[in-house]
């Protein structure tokens, strides 16, 4: 996007610009450049992408201009679309996102469906707990989907906490959901607290596995939300090892995990002895991406 004078070259108009960037994220290699391209615009401009083939004439000022420039220039940095406009989609739900919790990925919407078909978890106000809640995605699209049942959520960060309040109240559905700061379980030991369900995707990647991500994650996303330590396991084998105290008997422990780690799961389960009908499923990659486990 050069700096051109009006006599010698058109407006940018929205299409000339869409073409444009398209064509200049994909010398970039930048992933899905024509919607990436499409929703910067929409951001800049206040639109709906629709909108933007509606006005599809319609030139830019040079505020809008400057402004859409520093997008694509972050965007050329690797910087992950949903942290430019600082909304990400989970569930149908639109969620609000800063470099404080991790994005939101479609695959995490398996684990949601796995929590929902459970018949376990039928008509009753069912206790659900959700460990390391970031942006809030997971318990919120659970409790859109079962409204009547008691929420809590926790993590570490305060900052994702308070995000994720923040995702609650804008979505009518902060008086349903208990937050709270901690890191996994601590907070509520001694207080003699039971779920039905205790649902978490914790970090799994293992730690001298981060910067062989695509920099999208490893320079942007938190690290303490990645990092599984040395075999990408710590946080699992912690939350294995001490949900059973926290469930009520039969209480389902529901845990995302990594594409390769069913084997080692396994065994943790076995080495733990609390749980029975252990069962690993399938993300839409035909990956085993969940574990779902009943307390003995």
């Amino acid at each position: 996007m050069q700096n051109q004078s009006n006599s010698e070259f058109p407006e940018w108009t929205i299409i000339k610009l869409l073409d444009w960037t398209t064509s200049y994220f994909k010398s970039h290699n930048i992933d899905s450049p024509r919607s990436t391209s499409e929703i910067l615009l929409a951001h800049t401009l206040g639109l709906k992408r629709i909108d933007l083939y509606l006005r599809y004439d319609q030139p830019l000022t040079v505020d809008e201009l400057l402004l859409f420039k520093t997008y694509i220039k972050r965007r050329i940095n690797r910087e992950p679309v949903a942290y430019i406009v600082g909304t990400r989609e989970f569930w149908s739900m639109d969620l609000s996102v800063t470099k404080h919790v991790l994005i939101p990925r479609p695959e995490t919407e398996c684990l949601v469906e796995s929590a929902l078909s459970l018949p376990e978890l039928g008509p009753g106000p069912k206790r659900i707990l959700e460990l390391g809640t970031g942006s809030g995605a997971i318990t919120l699209a659970l409790a859109s989907e079962r409204p009547e049942y008691i929420y809590f959520a926790s993590d570490s960060s305060d900052k994702a906490v308070k995000l994720a309040f923040m995702n609650a109240k804008l979505h009518r559905i902060d008086g349903k959901i208990n937050f709270f700061t901690g890191d996994w379980l601590e907070p509520l030991k001694n207080t003699g607290q039971l779920f039905d369900m205790i649902i978490s995707n914790p970090p799994y990647i293992r730690t001298l596995s981060i910067p062989e991500l695509q920099p999208e994650i490893y320079r942007y996303e938190p690290i303490r939300a990645l990092d599984g330590g040395k075999a990408g396991l710590d946080p699992i084998k912690k939350i294995i090892f001490e949900a059973h105290a926290f469930l009520v008997q039969k209480g389902i422990l529901l845990l995302e995990i990594g594409h390769d780690q069913k084997d080692q799961i396994k065994k943790i389960i076995d080495d733990c002895g609390n749980y029975e009908n252990v069962v690993f499923k399938k993300d839409y990659s035909a990956h085993y991406r969940m574990v779902c486990m009943r307390k003995k």
